[in-house]
């Protein structure tokens, strides 16, 4: 089972490399969607990405509760199946 910190720090990783901005500007109240101006369709590449890291699986519905960088982080613990 991963740490609060070590999921914080894998999806930091994935929203640097999918979104193109500074790993160090990833915080757990940043928003998918507006701060990092996401489309529909980036977001569900960033959940799909979320799903091979952790392996585990994300329903449209709960990927559309997915708002922060926080959200995920609780959502991965909660559905952490390691």
């Amino acid at each position: 089972m991963l740490t609060r910190e070590e999921v914080f720090s894998k999806v930091a990783e994935i929203i640097s490399n999918h979104f193109e901005i500074d790993e160090d500007k990833v915080t757990l109240g940043l928003s998918i969607k507006d701060d990092l101006n996401a489309d529909s369709i980036s977001i569900m590449e960033f959940v799909l990405e979320l799903e091979d890291e952790f392996g585990t699986e994300i329903s449209d519905d709960d990927a559309e509760k997915i708002g922060t960088v926080g959200a995920a982080v609780d959502y991965i613990m909660q559905n952490d199946k390691a």
